[in-house]
């Protein structure tokens, strides 16, 4: 069962100690690392998770395939969570540690979905556009294609969202429709 809480404490008490020790940029890099490990290998997941294997067991199994891509605090804090009973609950620290870091260093993730790949110049413009009106300077922008927007784009900055899609203007239209808005108005 998620548990965000724990996750949120052991993130915090790892970026304090990284910062302490000025490792941060070096651990966020191995969390990034371990972000990608736990979305494409189901099975090192299931390793975390199950009750079957023994501590030790794990603490041999997650070393070995750790082992040269993680640095020695990563690597004593996954023993630590492991020590503790916590391993189950990596992947949700890993994310709360990069959710905590990009607070941190003041780093805005918006999410850009268009029907279509952009180019690299129109990524650049929108990113330039959305520092111009907006106070967020810092910004990591993640592009999805969904190709049943038909067109146009959707962006989500934060709980800021503009779907400016022709699949919604379509919805939109479908709704007044339904609601007879035309024939109202007529008379």
């Amino acid at each position: 069962m998620p548990n965000p809480r724990l996750a949120t404490r052991y993130a915090k008490s790892l970026i304090d100690l990284a910062i302490e020790r000025s490792e941060l940029e070096l651990v966020y890099k191995d969390m990034q690392w371990l972000q990608a490990i736990n979305k494409s290998n189901r099975d090192f997941v299931n390793v975390l998770k199950s009750p079957v294997i023994k501590p030790d067991t794990k603490v041999k199994i997650i070393e070995s395939v750790t082992k040269n891509h993680v640095t020695e605090m990563t690597s004593g804090f996954i023993r630590l969570m492991i020590k503790k009973g916590r391993e189950s609950f990596l992947p949700e620290v890993v994310n709360a540690f990069i959710h905590q870091y990009k607070v941190h260093k003041n780093i805005h993730t918006i999410k850009l979905t268009t029907a279509s790949v952009l180019s690299e110049e129109l990524k650049n413009a929108i990113v330039k556009q959305v520092k111009a009106t907006t106070d967020m300077q810092n910004i990591e922008l993640e592009t999805i294609v969904d190709e049943d927007l038909i067109g146009g784009f959707v962006i989500q900055a934060g709980d800021k969202l503009i779907d400016a899609s022709i699949a919604y203007d379509l919805k939109n239209i479908a709704k007044q429709f339904e609601n007879n808005d035309f024939i109202y108005k007529i008379r």
